[in-house]
């Protein structure tokens, strides 16, 4: 058997080899695991009737991993008007790429107490911004404080007296 022939037949039968072994090599990492900032935003706020506020406040993970949500410090401003600071434990997981609701209540400023009749009375919607932090742990990882700011707008819910989403 000629030597060329042995070069030939070995080298076709290594090429595929090397190839499939690179590929193989580039794929043990895994799914690649991004942290990003999450996001907080009210999804309905109720007024009771001893004038406290029920707040459903929504918390977003953008992450590609869990992340556990121990901790929410917000001011919530109406119109650039102080309204009430939000101060609550969740203690959620929340999966990746995924958004989950915490129920907290609170008392507001008269400003904001005043602020909400006059919405609902005149049954017109009003701006909103929260700003401050949310502390927030990726799987794996330490607790870490993120700041938040988010603007928005709440409406009257027909048929729920009292609340707007």
């Amino acid at each position: 058997m000629p030597a060329s022939l042995t070069l030939r037949g070995l080298l076709r039968l290594a090429l595929p080899i090397v190839a499939i072994l690179l590929l193989t090599s580039c794929s043990g990492r895994g799914p690649v695991r991004r942290v990003s900032q999450p996001a907080a935003s009210l999804q309905q706020l109720t007024v009771r009737a001893d004038g406290r506020w029920e707040l459903q406040l929504r918390l977003n993970n953008y992450s590609s991993m869990p992340m556990r949500f121990t901790a929410v410090r917000l001011d919530l401003r109406f119109d650039n008007g102080a309204a009430a600071h939000i101060e609550a434990q969740p203690n959620l997981e929340i999966g990746p790429e995924s958004a989950d609701t915490h129920v907290t209540t609170l008392v507001p400023t008269p400003a904001g107490m005043a602020r909400i009749a006059t919405a609902l009375a005149d049954g017109h919607g009003l701006s909103y911004t929260l700003e401050g932090s949310v502390q927030a742990t990726p799987e794996g990882a330490g607790a870490k404080d993120w700041k938040v700011k988010a603007s928005s707008a709440l409406s009257p819910v027909p048929g729920l007296p009292g609340t707007l989403r």
